[in-house]
């Protein structure tokens, strides 16, 4: 199958606000694919709906061929294994080790003996430069540190697709970097497919093979790498360059301020 993600006229709305508006968008088998937009435009919700956690008003998510909004509970978390995430706060658990958060998923979801585990877990940690801190507590690690050691779990039962929700935010530039680098070469040695969503245009675009811009619920330019970086698209410009004016309004929508404070009236 060329496609591990498909969506198709994919519509959700939290109560009466729309946040995804008719979107359709590809994942190919083996790509990392980036989804651009400002921070509310519905990226992070696109994750959830794709891992099964929300359910559309309509549409479709189809993951490795199959209607993740179709299956029962036993087939989403046969699906779920197939999946890593690398939340956007990390989400490690604060009172186990580096090594133990690593062999969590390993432990829930495998019967893998005990020695077995630790080798992989080792492993993981080895290809995200962080073996030797294999016995450090998540408050002892710095912001990046524990980036890697959530790029590790995120990959411990060597999942078919990666989910990155926000992965350079709140980064040092070095750190940043080393994330970005890390998740371009775990994405080529694995041979697994990546979403990366997040605002940060310039990491994401020396990493990721396409590009779909997402603003107001929709898509609203898209495009390999290459051709996105010299687009004459007005958006795609404007978020490239993070240029203040254009079809991206910095104030949500809202009645005059003169009106709001009671100085004018109708």
């Amino acid at each position: 199958m060329e496609n591990v993600v498909e969506i198709r006229d994919l519509h959700f709305s939290y109560e009466k606000r729309k946040i995804l508006n008719g979107i359709n968008l590809r994942i190919p088998r083996g790509k990392t694919v980036a989804v651009l937009g400002t921070g509310g435009c519905g990226k992070s919700t696109l994750l959830r709906l794709i891992s099964g956690q929300l359910k559309p008003e309509r549409g479709q998510v189809l993951v490795d061929g199959e209607d993740v909004h179709a299956l029962d509970n036993d087939d989403l978390y046969r699906l779920r294994r197939k999946m890593g995430v690398m939340f956007q706060v990390s989400g490690l658990f604060s009172d186990l080790s580096v090594f133990e958060n690593i062999a969590f998923p390993m432990r829930e979801h495998t019967d893998l003996p005990e020695r077995m585990i630790r080798d992989l877990v080792l492993m993981k940690l080895h290809a995200v430069g962080l073996r030797g801190a294999h016995g450090m507590m998540p408050r002892e690690l710095s912001g990046g540190m524990e980036r890697r050691v959530a790029l590790a779990r995120a990959i411990a039962l060597d999942p078919m697709l990666i989910m990155y929700d926000e992965p350079f935010a709140g980064l040092d530039p070095i750190s940043l970097n080393v994330i970005a680098k890390l998740l371009r070469r775990l994405n080529d040695a694995l041979g697994v497919s990546s979403i990366v969503v997040t605002y940060d245009v310039s990491e994401s675009l020396k990493v990721v093979d396409y590009v779909y811009f997402l603003s107001e619920g929709r898509i609203v330019a898209e495009g390999p790498t290459t051709e996105i970086l010299v687009s004459e698209d007005p958006f795609v410009k404007q978020f490239i360059h993070a240029e203040p004016d254009g079809p991206v309004h910095f104030h949500y929508p809202a009645k005059p301020l003169r009106r709001d404070l009671g100085l004018t009236s109708g």
